[in-house]
């Protein structure tokens, strides 16, 4: 055959069937019928039940790899709690939105593995509301929270590993009796629900449920991913279909088919119909906008839950269940109704859940209602109404800190953990330190601990401190953890204890002006109401006498100078100061009536004082056993002052005379260069009581810090401090820690705070939760929030032994060396007494 000839007959054969078709139309369908039949007569037995199989495999493979995926995502999931704000901003819901879009996946990975939701929750119990957001093992870390509290500043976080909102468990002899129901949009999701409101929305919700009972749990759940691609196509298609006239549902299309162009907006032009416009049609206009307007920016799916449950007997029958679950479905009709409220051109139907408890647990979101982000941030935000009974509030906002605020290491003192963005250690520089730190709050608010971090730090680095403490419980606390190697530096005064104290003499030491203006100082101050001029003149002299003596000076002999004339008589022989000898003859010459008179009230605060044991052996035992200045190059004084135990005016004057003998000691560092200076820590605790020095604060703050000495200074309201103290304090303790203070005190603490951290947020920081202004690089740095840390854990023993070691430091120091050519004594009456 020729190759032409093939050519002809090859088109031929293929037109053939169409000839076919041609010439007899009906011939060739009942050849193809036929032709199907036979097909499905053969094959049909076995590919029907094949097919059949197949389908429902891949449907339940694709449920079972769906399910898979959420439990993966839900592996590690977590709640993170949302505290309002004191005023939300109406705006913050749309930005954690679309903040929150960030967590779209590539489109792979959404087809493999999935896209990660988010549950909004408004949790409701007979304590109130609780707003939460549940996030998948999958989303990072922080991310929501920083989300959130950038979206409404001021707004806090708590995280904690995810729970069901409605309790599984139930105690014995009781079961969960629940009703719920899902919201789903009535028409095309391309027509949006009512987004702007002149009231919050959500009162009605959040009203809905008032008055449960203890044993009552509700919640409602708006479950949301972030979706693009297909997913708005689908949604995109529908408006277009919508905007046609045409049903945007299947079943609506295919009545469509059979009842062709009724309901259209585009009829034909007949002679007696006019064409519909759309731009004079009010509402097709108004449709068109809002369709588009809905599709222009991100999208969200979702679906909202709602659940009401309750504790009902175990065995309870369906006629007692039976007033219980009506009582449950008029809740959750009050609950669903409340969403009427998002009515505008789209609106929500109710569907039945069947198992509402389950439900809400799983928080699985399989298909949903797409909503732009205005209308998610309508539905779940945190509510703007400033009288929410019930809701949790956060009492102050989160303020990072600044750069370059020393985080922790060698010559940091540790201050705490920052409670904004990642959270990190934050300290004050040792050298930093010596402006000083002032610490404010309410009892129980955590000074204590963090002072005993900071002296717990000190020692383990080898600074010297002294530790004032009026309750017994910081001493205490750093018993327990301090290192045992540091055991022989400590110097332990404790009132509580049987074993011998160490020895700080307040008349000893070479300056003997200075002594004598501290002890006197001390008495006046502490004993004000009851002090006078006189008394004053008589504990002076009595006490420079004193010093005049030979050998050590101790306070027991002051009443043995002032009652007993053989004694005093023998003391004065020793004084060749005129003026003393002309005090003392004024003295003598008084009646014994008067002189009774005169130094009755010096005499009942020296017996209060001097009758207590741990007084006389403490401040009368004899010569010091401690040196201050070289516990301030590296030693541990720890000054345990039980209140109870002591009273509280020979509490403050045992504090106020350590505190004394302390500032001596640093001002005897000035024979010292500079350079040579260690540094050391003051730390008192209730100060007021402790800062009774002859020598101003105004002068003294400044002036320590040329030292190398710190003081930390704690106490508990500002009303506590005399006006003088409380203006020096303000201006010369330059770093601030400040815990949760009263609206009064607040009020003045804002102004070192101010406009960061503002006067509400100092009165309503939380427990261990502080506004710190810390001094950096010798400049004050802007204020921030940070959470202190709690004290490692105490060692069992630890206490006991450093108790032990430190009795060494109560031996009385070695007498010296006997030297030839030795200087008669000189008389000392207290000998001869």
């Amino acid at each position: 055959m020729f190759p032409a000839q093939s050519v002809v007959a090859q088109a031929g054969m293929l037109a053939s069937p169409v000839q076919d078709y041609l010439r007899d139309p009906a011939g060739a369908v009942r050849a193809v019928v036929t032709a199907l039949r036979d097909v499905a007569v053969s094959w049909g037995p076995v590919a029907g039940p094949v097919l059949v199989l197949v389908v429902t495999g891949l449907a339940v493979g694709r449920r079972w790899w769906a399910r898979r995926c959420h439990d993966r995502m839900a592996a590690d999931a977590r709640v993170v709690t949302v505290l309002a704000p004191p005023a939300v901003d109406p705006d913050g819901a749309a930005a954690l939105y679309s903040n929150l879009v960030g967590l779209l996946r590539s489109g792979w990975k959404r087809r493999i593995h999935g896209q990660p939701h988010v549950v909004w929750e408004y949790v409701f119990s007979h304590a109130g509301v609780a707003l939460r957001l549940w996030l998948p093992g999958v989303v990072p870390p922080g991310m929501a929270e920083r989300a959130i509290e950038a979206a409404w500043p001021g707004a806090r976080t708590r995280t904690t590993p995810a729970r069901p909102p409605i309790p599984l468990s139930h105690p014995p002899g009781k079961s969960v009796e629940a009703v719920g129901g899902e919201l789903r949009l009535a028409r095309t999701e391309a027509l949006p629900i009512r987004s702007g409101f002149p009231v919050d929305p959500v009162r009605a919700l959040l009203g809905a449920p008032v008055g449960l009972a203890t044993h009552e749990r509700a919640v409602v759940q708006i479950l949301a991913r972030p979706v693009t691609g297909a997913r708005v196509g689908t949604a995109r298609r529908a408006a277009r279909r919508v905007r046609a006239g045409r049903s945007a549902t299947p079943a609506g299309r295919v009545l469509d088919l059979l009842t062709p162009h009724t309901g259209s907006r585009t009829p034909r032009a007949t002679a007696t119909k006019q064409v519909v416009d759309h731009q004079t049609s009010l509402e097709t206009s108004a449709q068109d906008r809002v369709i588009v307007a809905k599709q222009r920016g991100s999208q969200y799916e979702t679906r909202i839950r709602y659940a009401v449950a309750t504790l009902v007997p175990e065995h309870a029958t369906s006629t007692e269940r039976g007033p219980v679950r009506e009582h449950l479905r008029g809740r959750g009709h009050a609950i669903a109704s409340t969403f009427a409220a998002y009515t505008e051109h789209n609106y929500y139907r109710r569907a039945r859940l069947s198992h509402p408890v389950q439900a809400v647990a799983e928080r699985r979101l399989g298909s949903g209602d797409l909503l732009s982000i205005p209308e998610l941030a309508a539905l779940a935000h945190v509510p703007t109404d400033e009288a929410v009974p019930g809701l949790q509030r956060a009492g102050a906002k989160a303020v990072p800190p600044p750069p370059g605020i020393a985080t922790e290491g060698p010559g940091v003192k540790p201050i705490g953990i920052t409670d904004s963005g990642h959270s990190r250690p934050v300290g004050l520089r040792v050298a930093d330190a010596r402006h000083h730190l002032h610490i404010i709050g309410a009892t129980g608010s955590g000074k204590s601990e963090l002072m005993a971090r900071m002296i717990l730090d000190d020692a383990d680095a080898g600074r010297g401190l002294v530790v004032i403490d009026p309750k017994g419980d910081l001493v205490a606390d750093v018993l327990m953890r301090l290192p045992v190697r540091l055991g022989e530096k400590v110097v332990l005064f404790d009132a509580d204890s049987r074993s011998r104290p160490p020895v700080l003499n307040p008349l000893g030491g070479a300056d003997t002006a200075r002594a004598v203006d501290n002890l006197v100082s001390i008495f006046s101050r502490i004993y004000a109401s009851s002090w006078g001029p006189r008394t004053e003149d008589i504990l002076r002299s009595g006490l420079l006498t004193l010093r005049a003596l030979p050998g050590t000076p101790v306070l027991t002999d002051l009443p043995k100078l002032l009652t007993v004339p053989a004694f005093r008589h023998r003391a004065l022989e020793q004084v060749s100061d005129d003026i003393l000898t002309g005090f003392w003859t004024w003295y003598d010459d008084l009646s014994d009536a008067s002189r009774a008179q005169v130094v009755a009230p010096l005499m009942n605060k020296l017996r209060g004082l001097l009758l207590r044991p741990f007084v006389r052996a403490s401040l009368a035992g004899g010569e010091s056993t401690v040196d201050m200045s070289a516990v301030l190059d590296g030693g541990i004084c720890l000054v345990r002052l039980n209140k109870g135990t002591l009273g509280t005016d020979t509490a403050r004057l045992i504090g106020s005379i350590i505190v004394a003998r302390t500032w001596q000691a640093a001002m005897q560092r000035a024979q010292i260069p500079p350079r040579d200076r260690r540094d050391a820590a003051l730390y008192i605790d209730e100060c007021h009581n402790f800062l009774n020095l002859a020598y101003p604060l105004e002068d003294m703050l400044p002036e320590s810090r040329g030292y190398r000495l710190a003081l930390i200074l704690a106490h508990q309201f500002l009303l506590q401090l005399p006006a003088p103290l409380k203006e020096a304090i303000s201006t010369n303790a330059r770093s601030k820690n400040i815990f949760a203070a009263s609206p009064e005190d607040a009020r003045d603490l804002a102004r070192h705070t101010a406009p960061r951290i503002s006067e509400h947020d100092l009165a309503n920081l939380g427990r261990y939760h502080i506004a710190a202004r810390l001094v950096l690089d010798g400049e004050e740095a802007p204020p921030f929030t940070a959470v202190t840390e709690k004290l490692p854990p105490a060692i069992p023993g630890r206490s006991k032994k450093i108790r032990h070691l430190a009795l060494v430091n109560t031996d009385p120091p070695s007498a010296p060396e006997p030297v030839e050519h030795v200087q008669p004594a000189a008389f000392d009456p207290r000998r001869a007494a």
